[in-house]
C-alpha cells in the first residue's frame, strides 16, 4: 500500500506539472500569437515576437508550439486580443500589478477583483499602485559569458542605465522606451542572452513574515491560474 501511495503521489505530482506546463505554454503562444499578429511574422524585423520567442525557449517550449503560435496570426479568426494593466492591493498593503491579454476585459476585471478579494485584498483603480514601481527594460546575460566591465560598456553604449551582477548573471536596466532598441544592440555583441522583458520593479520591498508571504504567494498562484493574466508584479519577495 505504501508502494501504492507513492506512485499514486508522483503520478499527482507529474499531473500537476503537466498541467502548469500547458498553461504556461498557452499564454506564451497567445503573446506570440498577438506579436506577430500586430508585426511581421519574421522574429528578426519584429522585436516583440522575437523577445516572445525567446522567453518560450528559456521555458522549453518546443519549437513546434512556437511556429503554430506564429501561423496562428495569420488565420482569419475571431479572437481579438487586448493588453490590459489592472492593479490594486492584496493583505499587509502589497502593492499588485497584473497585465494580462484578453479578449474580454470585464471577465478579466471580475476575475483578478475576486481573487483578490477573497484574499484579503482589493481591486483599485489604474495609478493606485503603479507609482510605487518603475517600469523598464530588463536583460539578463550569463555572468560566463562576458566580464563585468565589458558587459557594462556594452551595455551602456547601447543605451542602457545601469547593470547588477549577482552570483550567475549581469542583469542590464534601460528605459521601457528603449528596451527593443537595446536589446536589439546587445544581440549584436552578446549571445547568451537568457532573458529579455519588460517590467515592473518594485521602487521599495516591502519586508513580510513567512507566514504573510506564503498568503501573498497564494494569490500570485490562483492570479497565474487564469487564463488572462500573463504577469504578475508586486513589492515584496515571494519564492516561485
Amino acid at each position: 500500500m505504501a508502494g501504492h501511495s507513492h506512485w499514486a503521489g508522483i503520478k499527482h505530482k507529474k499531473g500537476r506539472q503537466d498541467k502548469e506546463r500547458a498553461k504556461l505554454f498557452s499564454k506564451l503562444s497567445r503573446e506570440i500569437t498577438v506579436a506577430a499578429k500586430l508585426g511581421s511574422s519574421d522574429p528578426e524585423s519584429n522585436p516583440r515576437l522575437r523577445s516572445a520567442i525567446q522567453l518560450a525557449k528559456g521555458s522549453n517550449m518546443p519549437k513546434d508550439n512556437i511556429d503554430r503560435a506564429i501561423k496562428k496570426s495569420n488565420v482569419g479568426t475571431t479572437e481579438n486580443y487586448t493588453s490590459l494593466r489592472y492593479e490594486g492591493f492584496g493583505p499587509h498593503n502589497v502593492a499588485f500589478i497584473i497585465e494580462t491579454l484578453t479578449d474580454n476585459k470585464n471577465r478579466s476585471a471580475s476575475n483578478i477583483r475576486k481573487i483578490l478579494q477573497k484574499n484579503g485584498g482589493r481591486l483599485g483603480e489604474n495609478g493606485s499602485a503603479s507609482h510605487l514601481f518603475k517600469n523598464c527594460g530588463v536583460i539578463k546575460i550569463k555572468k560566463t559569458s562576458i566580464k563585468e566591465n565589458d558587459a557594462l560598456d556594452i551595455a551602456l553604449g547601447a543605451g542602457a542605465e545601469d547593470i547588477q551582477t549577482d552570483n550567475n548573471y549581469h542583469e542590464i536596466y534601460c528605459k521601457k522606451e528603449d528596451f527593443y532598441k537595446v536589446k536589439t544592440e546587445l544581440e549584436k555583441k552578446i549571445q547568451d542572452i537568457i532573458y529579455a522583458d519588460i517590467e515592473w520593479r518594485p521602487l521599495n520591498y516591502i519586508n513580510l513574515k513567512q507566514k504573510q508571504i506564503d498568503e501573498i504567494a497564494n494569490i500570485v498562484f490562483e492570479l497565474s491560474e487564469d487564463d488572462d493574466v500573463q504577469k504578475t508584479f508586486l513589492n515584496c519577495k515571494v519564492k516561485s
